[in-house]
């Protein structure tokens, strides 16, 4: 095959500011590589030292990487820990008055839980659920609002070694069902609802509807937070009150010692096609990733109020709310919430009432932001704000410069990440203490991440040029397997053609820069390849946004019987939406914007031009959506994780 073709040419770079450098964690390039070389030279002693200083063992291990059968990879196999012990208890000595978490309710509550509370919290709910017989291994699906209950239903799941599946509660019964059969769960924890942007939304019917479909016979038990006081079907012989059960319960619960291998949770991630795919995560190796990322990518202090926008259905919400923040005594914050309500400053009030030093937020939420309002921060302190984090998908170097201008004010680094479900923590990004930033480069792999673009036989690919972005050796927070499916696991992300089923291979096109610095393209799938050209859509996208009137927007390919694929885009500007002769006009300035930065061979065929684009309520666009309309096909993909309906009519016809 052709190597993918790199087309975007940023060229603006930003070293360290010298006073974060110094008390950085990692305060210097030489630092980092020092850090690497160690790795490099022994990797699993790396590791195995990184695991001893990170982590209290209830029984130290003496293996720390097993690799006999790859790519079912074990760390610290004869270890056992309990990974709550080591997010709560270990803080009572030292800090049990330190303020763990900042909630902030959708309409502007605000309540505080130390780590002395939440421990208490946890262990009650733990004990609540051993009265409920939930044991060491039974899986329980967690479906709740943002709030600190959901924290402390994960934590009290991993006190006591169940495993949780958390499902986001913008699901719909069909996925919420499909989650629970697959797991085998033996209880459900939910809400009667949950309320976001003045809205309330129903929770507990929602797993109702699921209790009256098949092949739910596993779940005994369900148990629900009352949150709104809304009135809801209860079932005594199932259901039971979240207060009434941990009412009396003892607020001491011995932690359950599990094997350093023992599933810490699953988490389902949706394909296009095919039932969910089950992302099984061990203990020690996961808890290991979160903390050394939050130590050196989010260069964690004491003194900071971390904060991370995602819900905990997500894996950012798991690995930068429930598990990092807590395993280093963080205080953090927690927004039940949208951006938008009662107004589009909600983040920027947010940030200045309760002095948030490090913000991690998404590209989409962003550019949404910036079209709300792009001179909005300027009206609030943000001055508190040291470091900015951005997460989920390549950040475009238009909104990375927005948020460093207008949000950073020029002084807070950006933390570009990229990592995955599967990863379970950082894989590349910045050491912001040491690396110079590039604006839509996620930099360089962590030390001890071994990260390569190669191409489709395996072989590296030399820099410049694109290809698929693998990560060579194991490392502690990869998946383990898929729930109940070891071959669709094997076959998925270790397959026999990149690297003899030993790479991990993560989905993704990336390329290097001549000064090794990595640049995520898209998706392997989202490549398109138009008369013999492999392109990004990240980068055709960019360029696009790039333009004073674009907001937002998303490309994606549409079969060309000479050209193979044409570009299709998606577009949504920051005024009003056009009519008549203007939408003429502005398609042809976007069409020659774009064959201007990048090229006339990327050029899209057609724009197409929204209100809005397809996004889940977790602000991800949905791609496949958009592919299937850019053919001209009717949807009959599942959209009960759409957030805006609507807007797919608007979208189905070409812009004229």
């Amino acid at each position: 095959m052709s190597t993918i073709e790199s087309v975007l040419n940023e060229t603006r770079v930003f070293p360290p500011k010298e006073e974060f450098a110094r008390k950085a964690n990692i305060s210097s390039i030489q630092a980092y590589l020092t850090l690497c070389a160690e790795a490099e030279l022994d990797y699993q002693g790396f590791w195995a030292k990184q695991a001893r200083e990170q982590i209290l063992w209830h029984k130290p291990f003496t293996q720390v990487l097993d690799d006999r059968t790859p790519p079912f990879y074990q760390w610290f196999a004869d270890g056992v820990l309990n990974v709550s012990y080591n997010c709560l208890d270990r803080h009572l000595a030292t800090q049990a008055d330190k303020v763990a978490i900042i909630f902030e309710s959708d309409d502007g509550e605000v309540i505080q839980s130390t780590y002395r509370d939440l421990h208490q919290r946890v262990c009650q709910l733990a004990n609540a659920l051993k009265s409920r017989n939930v044991k060491k291994g039974d899986r329980v699906i967690i479906y709740m609002p943002m709030r600190i209950e959901a924290v402390v239903a994960m934590q009290a799941c991993a006190r006591i070694g169940a495993i949780h599946s958390v499902v986001f509660g913008g699901f719909s019964a069909k996925s919420l069902h499909e989650r629970i059969v697959d797991a085998g769960a033996i209880a459900v924890i939910t809400a009667d609802e949950q309320v976001r942007g003045g809205k309330h939304n129903p929770l507990k019917a929602t797993v109702d509807e699921v209790m009256n479909m098949n092949d739910v016979a596993s779940v005994k038990c369900v148990v629900v937070y009352r949150h709104t006081g809304a009135d809801i079907p209860f079932n005594p012989t199932r259901d039971v009150w979240w207060h009434e059960i941990t009412q009396n319960a003892s607020t001491h619960c011995e932690p359950e010692w599990v094997n350093a291998e023992h599933p810490l949770f699953t988490l389902y991630t949706s394909g296009s096609t095919g039932k969910p795919k089950g992302v099984q995560h061990s203990s020690a190796g996961y808890l290991l990733g979160t903390k050394v990322s939050m130590q050196w990518i989010f260069d964690y202090k004491p003194a900071d109020v971390f904060w991370c926008t995602a819900d905990i259905g997500w894996i950012t919400g798991h690995s930068y709310v429930t598990y990092g923040p807590l395993a280093m005594g963080a205080t953090q914050v927690i927004f039940e919430g949208i951006p938008t309500y009662p107004n589009a400053g909600r983040f920027w009030e947010i940030i200045q009432k309760h002095k948030v030093t490090t913000f991690y937020t998404a590209p989409t939420a962003i550019r949404s932001l910036i079209k709300l309002g792009a001179d909005l921060p300027a009206q609030y302190d943000l001055s508190s704000l040291r470091l900015l984090g951005s997460v989920g998908e390549p950040i475009n170097p238009e909104a990375w410069m927005w948020f460093y201008e207008k949000v950073g004010q020029s002084r807070c680094p950006i933390v570009d990440t990229w990592w995955q479900t599967e990863t379970g923590c950082h894989m590349i990004a910045p050491t912001p203490g040491a690396v110079a930033l590039k604006p839509g480069s996620c930099t360089f792999p962590l030390p001890g991440i071994f990260a390569a673009i190669v191409d489709e036989a395996g072989c590296d690919v030399e820099n410049g040029k694109g290809g698929f972005l693998v990560i060579k050796k194991p490392f502690p927070s990869q998946i383990r397997t898929l729930w109940g499916d070891p071959v669709r696991f094997k076959k998925t992300y270790f397959p026999e053609n990149t690297g003899s089923g030993k790479y991990y291979l993560a989905g993704d096109s990336a390329y290097r820069d001549k000064d090794g610095y990595f640049w995520i393209m898209g998706r392997v799938d989202d490549v398109l390849n138009v008369s013999g050209h492999r392109l990004g859509t990240m980068e055709i996208e960019s360029a696009l946004v790039a333009h004073t009137l674009v907001a937002e927007a998303a490309v994606v390919g549409k079969p060309h019987e000479i050209k193979g694929e044409v570009v299709i885009a998606f577009v949504v500007l920051k005024g009003q939406f056009p009519h008549g002769e203007e939408v003429t006009e502005i398609i042809h300035t976007l069409r020659e914007w774009v064959a201007k930065e990048i090229g006339p061979i990327a050029k899209p065929e057609e724009i197409r031009f929204g209100e809005n684009l397809p996004k889940t309520r977790s602000g991800k666009i949905m791609r496949r959506l958009l592919r299937t309309l850019a053919k001209g096909e009717e949807i009959t993909q599942d959209i009960s994780t759409l957030e805006n309906p609507a807007i797919l009519e608007q979208l189905k016809h070409p812009s004229k």
